[in-house]
């Protein structure tokens, strides 16, 4: 069945109620590697109760993680989950996100794009709790062999990379048991977990989940330009460009100006294949 843009855009918005505490925060930041060393000071802003923080990326898994296809079961959506690929994430928080919360959540389908041999659908999830908005979340679902329906291609948010010497540097290791850590924030997609699965869909082994890299991506940035200071980040988007694969280690490329700080992520071990692109960090 087609999709039916039309449809899908009409839609009421699903509505849940979600909650989180320093137990949920501790465990995603320790899923993208945080702790390390266990007794650093800096690394304590992520994984001591007393002193915690929250980094901004945290919404695309309260609530169980279901904030990326929250938006998938509309009207006018009707796709084969084979074909489906999480093409891109965009986070905006309207105020640092608290330790413990409890929020109101609503999903819906916010645009809707026809690539020709491919159909971008973007869910939108929007939370907020009795002190106002707390964050807007895009995913971009990629949607193969559902173009062609005549609708609008939608916008290019290609990034050019600038062509001087990157800022900064850094690289970050991904420990073997990653994913299986990972996966206890929402994301139980057996592709992350059991060899069995992933080989089917074409990988030797288990992948990292996208989402993880794209949390470690904005620790980095933050660590390394931002003081540590999470309440500094405004907005965060990129594209998946590529996987990685626990054991391997992420080369953090980025260049700083205006509020604004550009990345690419690639693998190391790979000749530098892409992992993250299109990738931006804004903030005050």
């Amino acid at each position: 069945m087609p999709i039916d843009a039309s449809a899908a855009l009409a839609a009421e918005p699903r509505r849940a109620e979600i909650g989180w505490d320093h137990k949920d925060v501790q465990l995603y930041h320790l899923g993208l590697g945080a702790g390390t060393p266990a007794t650093d000071p800096d690394e304590l802003r992520y994984t001591l109760e007393s002193r915690l923080q929250v980094l901004p990326c945290f919404a695309t898994v309260a609530g169980a993680g279901t904030a990326a296809f929250g938006g998938m079961g509309a009207p006018g959506i009707d796709v084969d989950l084979a074909a489906v690929l999480h093409g891109g994430q965009t986070v905006r928080v309207h105020r640092p996100i608290p330790v413990t919360g409890r929020a109101v959540q609503t999903s819906k389908v916010a645009a809707v794009y026809d690539k020709g041999k491919a159909a971008v659908i973007v869910l939108r999830t929007e939370a907020g709790d009795d002190d106002g908005p707390l964050w807007t979340n895009d995913a971009e679902i990629f949607v193969r062999g559902e173009g062609g329906f005549g609708g609008e291609r939608g916008p290019s948010d290609r990034l050019t990379v600038p062509e001087r010497a990157p800022d900064r540097t850094v690289e970050r290791p991904i420990r073997e048991d990653q994913a299986l850590l990972y996966r206890l924030s929402g994301d139980w997609n057996p592709l992350h977990a059991d060899p069995a699965f992933a080989k089917p869909a074409g990988f030797d082994r288990p992948i990292l989940h996208g989402l993880c890299t794209y949390g470690m991506t904005l620790k980095a940035v933050t660590d390394t330009l931002l003081e540590g200071d999470v309440s500094r980040i405004t907005a965060y988007r990129t594209r998946f460009a590529g996987v990685v694969f626990p054991g391997e280690t992420l080369r953090i490329r980025m260049w700083t100006g205006g509020g604004r700080v550009q990345v690419t992520v690639t693998a190391v071990e790979r000749d530098d294949a892409p992992v993250l692109a299109d990738t931006l960090v804004e903030h005050s």
